[in-house]
């Protein structure tokens, strides 16, 4: 009994050397990727949640339509997360505030990909290599990075805000579906 106690205790500390092991190896940009993938998936299911006829819905007249926040998500993702990879963004989809459900709902689905693909290629030892941003500004990559997870925050919170206006329970604050 004593063995299989050492033996259980081994490999659980084995166990936790080899997770610490890898998760500090780039902790930066592991961190980020966490943080992208949860958003990535709430926006993914916010723009599913909300019926394809509530995409020109705006709170206010100043406000933006839930379909620009989207073409604008999709447009920002092709453009930093091209800046983050060094790779050239898909021209295959353009959008448009004003486009409909069936065309901005595969678009972002494909702008998220081509970041989650960026983003599993970024190294802690590369953030400060020098991209060129929005503008024409030279940033550290870690800028761009940093910018793009910060961006899909804010608006997932717009996107959760309009499906409530609207009735709807926005994916962060359902229920956890057993499984």
């Amino acid at each position: 009994m004593k063995k299989l106690i050492l033996l259980m205790a081994l490999c659980s500390i084995a166990c936790t050397w080899v997770r610490a092991q890898s998760a500090t190896a780039n902790p930066v940009t592991s961190s980020m990727r966490e943080i992208f993938d949860r958003q990535s998936q709430r926006i993914i299911d916010a723009a599913a949640e909300m019926p394809a006829d509530k995409y020109g819905y705006q709170p206010t007249p100043d406000q933006w339509t839930f379909g620009k926040i989207i073409a604008h998500v999709v447009e920002a993702n092709f453009g930093v997360c091209s800046m983050i990879s060094d790779t050239p963004a898909p021209k295959e989809f353009k959008v448009s505030e004003t486009d409909s459900k069936d065309k901005l709902a595969p678009a972002l689905k494909a702008s998220l990909q081509f970041c989650a693909d960026s983003m599993s290629k970024l190294q802690d030892s590369k953030m400060g290599d020098t991209v060129t941003f929005f503008g024409g500004h030279k940033v550290p990559r870690a800028r761009a990075a940093l910018e793009l997870v910060s961006d899909l925050v804010d608006h997932y919170t717009q996107l959760a805000s309009y499906l409530r206006l609207n009735g709807m329970l926005p994916p962060s604050a359902q229920p956890k579906k057993q499984g």
